[in-house]
């Protein structure tokens, strides 16, 4: 004898009422805001002291953290690698994810690893554990037209919206700007120091100082103009245009200790131009440096460091005198700069490493790993704590080529010790 019909409709929509909110709950556990922090388990490793050469080759652009890790970004995730002069990368000695925001941005100061995030989010973690020291909320990042690579080197050499700022008294302030705002942040503790509106896609950051400024041009109301904001306060000082220079400026950030944060020098020229002129950064007005104006030229401390005729030559950026010379490159050019140390690439991909100051050769050797050949074109590169890392792009370089016909090999990145 079954049920009567009442009772089985009244069976049957209990069921379905179960049914819908089981599928609920999945539902909410699958796409709910989330977050996933999986800390480091063993201890924290002392800083290698590795022989100069080539450590190995990897999929993806590490950021040097400390000395003594490799951090690396996914497009939902933060996370980390041991040891720094590791061959290959390796299972992750800690790992930071997030969903559904997307991760846009990683910077380090010290043992601080900040990750910036979709939804504007900003979560420092500890380098040491990977635990999460604070998070804030930020302007929510412009939106990019850049094509994402799989090496993801953009996101942690170069992330947009995203700038470190020493400052005299000791301080670090991140800076953080979106379309229509910047804030800057406390890297200690992250407490929000200001706020400022912006007026939208007619201005642009360029870097930091090592004076403790936020660099921006302007195009809003007129000709462009550099605008220096200090970083501890967010007021706009200085407004700068170079003597003579057009209406449309193209701004180059030189000597940058890591990415565009805390820079020496910079370059301007109108669009197109091959060269330029160097400026030198300090507390008021950018003071003219014409051993910067070549467009190959870089600045490495109080040195500007060129490649001319295949010869290496150092001056003084504020004089402009000769200090020394590095004959015997052949066709070549400025690679990357860090404190103490500047790279150069010759044309058979060999890494020449000099001290800028007197012009010495720290170590010179062929970027080769395994059977792969020198036969690439450098892509981005990054320089931090004696390493320097390189985007090895298949040759003749197609920027508009997908990723398989754009990268060298799976293992795009090679990773060098200085």
């Amino acid at each position: 004898m079954g049920f009567p019909r009442g009772r089985r409709r009244l069976v049957l929509a209990v069921a379905v009422l179960l049914a819908v909110a089981a599928v609920a709950v999945v539902v909410h556990r699958v796409l709910a805001p989330a977050e996933v922090s999986t800390p480091a388990r063993g201890a924290y490793p002392a800083a290698p002291r590795p022989a100069a050469g080539v450590v190995g080759r990897l999929p993806v652009a590490p950021l040097i953290v400390d000395g003594r890790l490799r951090v690396y970004a996914a497009h939902r995730q933060v996370y980390a690698d041991v040891p720094v002069d590791g061959r290959h990368r390796t299972t992750p000695y800690w790992s930071y994810r997030r969903w559904p925001a997307e991760l846009t941005g990683v910077v380090a100061s010290g043992s601080t690893v900040i990750s910036r995030w979709s939804d504007g989010r900003l979560v420092a973690l500890d380098a040491s554990t990977g635990r999460v020291r604070w998070r804030a909320d930020g302007p929510v990042p412009a939106r990019s037209a850049a094509v994402a690579r799989r090496t993801g080197a953009a996101t942690v050499w170069d992330p947009r919206g995203l700038l470190l700022a020493d400052l005299a008294d000791g301080r670090t302030v991140l800076t953080v700007t979106g379309d229509t705002q910047a804030r800057g942040v406390d890297v200690a503790g992250g407490r929000e120091l200001w706020r400022a509106d912006l007026p939208g896609g007619c201005r642009s950051d360029l870097g930091t100082t090592a004076t403790g400024q936020l660099i921006g041009l302007d195009t809003c109301a007129g000709p462009a103009t550099v605008e220096f904001r200090d970083a501890a306060t967010g007021v706009v000082g200085e407004r700068w245009r170079p003597p003579g220079a057009p209406d449309r400026l193209v701004v180059t950030p030189l000597g940058c200790r890591a990415a565009r944060s805390d820079c020496l020098g910079l370059r301007t020229a109108g669009p197109g131009d091959a060269g330029g002129r160097g400026w030198l950064l300090g507390g008021g007005e950018p003071l003219a440096a014409p051993a910067l104006d070549p467009a190959g030229a870089t600045l490495a401390g109080d040195q500007a460091v060129a490649v001319v005729d295949g010869v290496a030559v150092g001056r003084s950026a504020r004089t402009g005198a000769e200090l020394w010379r590095f004959p015997g490159l052949g066709p070549g050019r400025v690679l990357a700069a860090q404190p103490g140390r500047v790279h150069l690439l010759t044309e058979a991909n060999e890494l020449v490493t000099l001290d800028p100051a007197t012009g010495a050769l720290l170590s010179r050797y062929t970027l080769n790993v395994g059977s792969d050949g020198t036969g690439w074109a450098p892509g981005a590169v990054a320089a931090e704590d004696g390493y320097v890392a390189v985007e090895r792009l298949r040759e003749p370089v197609d920027p508009d080529g997908d990723d398989q016909r754009y990268y060298l090999t799976s293992e795009a990145v090679i990773l060098a010790a200085t």
